[in-house]
This record gives C-alpha cells, sequence and structure tokens, in this order.
C-alpha cells in the first residue's frame, strides 16, 4: 500500500518525506527538486507491540509498515502537461491515497510559487488539476460505452455512473464524494480516477505557530475543509519533525515535552495514514517474534491467517483470541485463558484491530 505526498513546490513535502523516513531525499528551494518520486517503507507506530516485548521478551519485534512516495511538486496546467506535470499525474496514478501538504507559514527566504501564502487557493490548485485530468479519463471512457450501448444494452449502467462522476467533476468535487449503486460501482472500479483516492491533508507551520495552533487563521481554513470533505487535518511543523526524527528516544521524548506535544506530528500522519487505506493490525506474540500483521479491515480469520503462511489458510482449522487488552490487564496468557477470555473463532470471524492469534490448521 502507497501513500503519495503531494503539494505545490516549496510547501516542505520533501522535509516531511525525509522526517518520515530518514531516506535523506534531496530538498532544495527551488521547484521540481524531487524530480523521480523518493520511496521509503514506514513502521506503523503502535506502543501495544512495546507491551508485548516487554511481557515476551522475544528475540526480535516486526512493526507492519506502509509506503510513502514524495512526488515531485505540481503547478497550475499539470493536466495539460505544465511544468512536471505529466510525470506528477503518472506517479499519483500508482498510489493508493493522497497525503497533500499545504504550506500555512510565512518566510519570505522560501519562494511560493504564487507569491504569497493561501492555503485553501493551493488546495484548490492541486484538486483542480486532478479533478480536469479525470474528466479527460471520464470523457473517453463515455465515447467508448455509449459505442458499446449499441451492441450490448448493458452499458447503460456504466454510462449512468460515469454521467453522475462527470456531474460532480464539472462541480469541481472530487469522485470520491460520488453516490454510487454497488452495480455502477462495479462498472467503473477500473478507471482508478485520481480523485476517488483517499486524502488527508497537513497543514505545514512554522515552530512559533505550534504553541498557538488552535487560532492559526490558515490552519483553521484547511480543518474546515477537511471537515467538509470527511477527512483529516494533521498540523504540523515539518522542520521539528526533521530534527525530532534524528534524535534517539529518550532524547525526542525530551523535546516533545518542551514543546508541550503527546507525540511527533509524523507519528500521526504515519498512523492516520494507516487508517485512510482501511488498514488495521492483529498481532501475534512469543518468544521468537512479537508482530503486526497488516489487514484490510472486514478480513476473515482464514485470509489474515494467509498473511503468515499460505498453508494455514489452506489449513485452517480454528483461531485462538484474545484481544490485547485483556491479556495486558490479565498480565500473561494463562491467565487470560484461566479467566476464559481466550476464544476460538472459526472461518467466518471477521478480525478485529488488536488481535492477538494463535492459528491452528493441519495440511
Amino acid at each position: 500500500m502507497k501513500i503519495g505526498i503531494v503539494g505545490l513546490p516549496n510547501v516542505g513535502k520533501s522535509t516531511m518525506f525525509n522526517s518520515i523516513t530518514k531516506a535523506g531525499a534531496e530538498c532544495a528551494n527551488y521547484p521540481f527538486c524531487t524530480i523521480e518520486p523518493n520511496v521509503g517503507m514506514v513502521a506503523v507506530p503502535d506502543e501495544r507491540l512495546d507491551e508485548l516485548t516487554k511481557m515476551y521478551n522475544p528475540q526480535k519485534t516486526t512493526h507492519a509498515v506502509i509506503e510513502f512516495v514524495d512526488i515531485a511538486g505540481l503547478v497550475k496546467g499539470a493536466s495539460k502537461g505544465e511544468g512536471l506535470g505529466n510525470k506528477f499525474l503518472s506517479h499519483i496514478r500508482e498510489v493508493n491515497a493522497i497525503c497533500e501538504v499545504v504550506r500555512c507559514f510565512e518566510d519570505s527566504n522560501i519562494v511560493h510559487v504564487d507569491g504569497n501564502i493561501d492555503p485553501l487557493r493551493d488546495i484548490e490548485t492541486i484538486n483542480l488539476e486532478l479533478i480536469f485530468a479525470d474528466m479527460e479519463t471520464v470523457d473517453k471512457r463515455i465515447d467508448k460505452a455509449t459505442k458499446m450501448l449499441k451492441a450490448d444494452k448493458k452499458y447503460q449502467v456504466e454510462i449512468d455512473a460515469l454521467n453522475k462522476i462527470k456531474t460532480l467533476l464539472e462541480q469541481g468535487k472530487p469522485a470520491r464524494n460520488v453516490s454510487l449503486t454497488e452495480e455502477e460501482q462495479e462498472t467503473v472500479k477500473d478507471l482508478f480516477l485520481l480523485t476517488s483516492k483517499p486524502i488527508i491533508y497537513i497543514a505545514n507551520v512554522e515552530d512559533n505557530q505550534l504553541g498557538n495552533i488552535e487560532n492559526d487563521e490558515n490552519v483553521n481554513k484547511v480543518k474546515e475543509l477537511a471537515k467538509q470533505e470527511h477527512t483529516k487535518c494533521i498540523p504540523l511543523c515539518a522542520k521539528i519533525e526533521e530534527e525530532l526524527s534524528g534524535l534517539e528516544d529518550s532524547d525526542k521524548k525530551e523535546m516533545l515535552e518542551a514543546l508541550g506535544l503527546k507525540e511527533s506530528g509524523l507519528d500521526t500522519v504515519i498512523r492516520e495514514s494507516y487508517d485512510l487505506l482501511g488498514l488495521m493490525s492483529f498481532l501475534t506474540a512469543g518468544e521468537p517474534e512479537v508482530r503486526a500483521w497488516t489487514i484490510k479491515k472486514g478480513t476473515k480469520a482464514p485470509e489474515a491467517a494467509g498473511k503468515i503462511h499460505s498453508d494455514i489458510q489452506r489449513g485452517f482449522i480454528k483461531a485462538e483470541i484474545v484481544s490485547y487488552d485483556d491479556l495486558i490487564r490479565e498480565g500473561s496468557m494463562v491467565a487470560a485463558r484461566e479467566k476464559g477470555l481466550v476464544r476460538s473463532e472459526g472461518k467466518e470471524y471477521i478480525m478485529q484491530d488488536g488481535d492477538i492469534v494463535l492459528f491452528k490448521f493441519n495440511v
């Protein structure tokens, strides 16, 4: 699963990417510094693994991971090939969700492509370019489906779905907001529209804005927009996050306390991105390894078992499950079992976030 970090040039995308992945993507004060997308795998913060590691003292602890892609800055006209528009659009098609970085700070030393700070205008610039690209895709598909309709009436459902999407795009709204029937969704699922991808907004601020972030006018504008789109806005200072990412845990904790923060903004971004993709973790715990396994929300037990090994899915018998909270409260698996808190679940069981599992199988 990939999260694409997007935004206008010089809004702090690559600084944030560096902070998340410590991959050292080049940063510079000019547009298109990032031309080929930088890619980094990131561990998903999970305090549950820390507690289980203390309990089991395993040989290794393995976090769930997601992939972040730092994509070149976009400018007006990208949908028509302006700047690095064609590359931007092709790279964004390859990601599963979008993390849009919006500049909410003033700095005369860092050039803004439009000359001044206006986060809503910047968001509109990017969103409109994605909408224009999607409209071209939809129009081509409508033409094709209309020709096919003469031979097969089943294409009417697809045409109806496409027209619903087109109407929304013409209103300047993303395709993710369209309401389609299950049958209509099936006909257009292979369109992979850019504006159908889930999105979160990152409001990048200066360190002196953090102390009064609740009253920051620019940040609140982005928050309100995110609320209207039923998504999240996460304020952070990319420069501070880059500093934090280079510190040892103890120094990081001390710096966070000095800043009055419970956790780094990037930990929030990573966790929210994981959730944005509809992902969650089940856990396995023992002396060899404590591990978080990534699955889609709604996954049944046998499919979850298949994440560990295909043989376990094929020979699935049952899953022995205890909730993380129950295990921690009781202090051991033995104590949890004595209290009747370890359950046997079958093939129809839908996995829950934080389930600690032992799969029984026979191949």
